[in-house]
């Protein structure tokens, strides 16, 4: 089937026999929300990527930075879904470990000493990432970029990543690049086409793998992005994904 992009330029075939969906669920599958706790899917949204997930024979995965326990509590399970940027991944129907790896304790009280004090700013612990959130006092950048990649480069086997009105601190091996690239390696990924989307720079990672294989990235809302193609916004995703689901329903 040949499908148009909506505010592209170019229509794009894809054949659910050929292609593999990776979907970021914070700003791609749900709005972005002050409280990372609010954030749903759309009331038929579970549904359809039900529906999805047969169509294209199980060759679909949501890949967020949540813990992959957070993403599984507001996703179907029926589906893989890849969280902490790729750190745990659940196939198919499995559940995650009931807890997560612990983050190293002088970790978490630096991050602290750096964050508490600034109004506005909260850490979310996800697994062995932490999300420094300011969405409340977008001025906060300013105090906390700087420490925080300058710690991050003092702890070995850890980086910092800037993101929408977010600072993670997350193990090197979290990318969600790497977590695509391993996945289209096995089965019902391997021998398929990735499409890659996502709103945010730790999306970028995966859509440049995705075109490395031959796939390709579609960016999500405004910004800079390697991307070749731009939907509006996660209205937009979700017309495009009943699209097709409706003709495999």
């Amino acid at each position: 089937m040949t499908l148009d992009i909506p505010n592209s330029h170019q229509a794009i075939r894809i054949d659910a026999r050929e292609h593999a969906l990776f979907l970021d669920f914070d700003g791609t599958l749900a709005p972005l929300q002050d409280d990372p706790d609010a954030v749903t899917l759309p009331a038929d949204g579970a549904a359809i990527l039900r529906t999805l997930h047969h169509a294209f024979q199980g060759a679909l995965v949501l890949i967020s930075g949540r813990d992959v326990r957070d993403l599984s509590v507001r996703t179907p399970v029926e589906v893989w879904r890849a969280g902490g940027h790729g750190l745990e991944i659940c196939r198919p129907g499995e559940a995650p470990n009931p807890a997560p790896a612990p983050i190293a304790s002088d970790l978490r009280r630096m991050v602290a000493e750096i964050v508490d004090p600034i109004i506005g700013a909260r850490i979310e612990e996800k697994g062995r990432v932490l999300a420094i959130h300011y969405r409340q006092n977008p001025d906060a950048e300013t105090e906390l970029l700087e420490p925080l990649i300058t710690l991050a480069q003092r702890m070995p086997g850890y980086k910092a990543q800037h993101g929408k009105m977010v600072i993670e601190l997350k193990p090197e091996g979290a990318n969600k690049g790497i977590a695509l690239t391993n996945l289209m390696q096995h089965a019902p990924f391997s021998g398929r086409l990735p499409i890659m989307f996502g709103d945010d720079t730790t999306d970028e990672d995966a859509m440049i793998a995705a075109e490395r294989v031959g796939g390709f990235g579609v960016k999500v809302g405004e910004g800079k992005t390697g991307a070749k193609f731009r939907l509006a916004d996660t209205d937009a995703v979700w017309t495009w994904l009943r699209r097709i689901a409706n003709e495999h329903a």
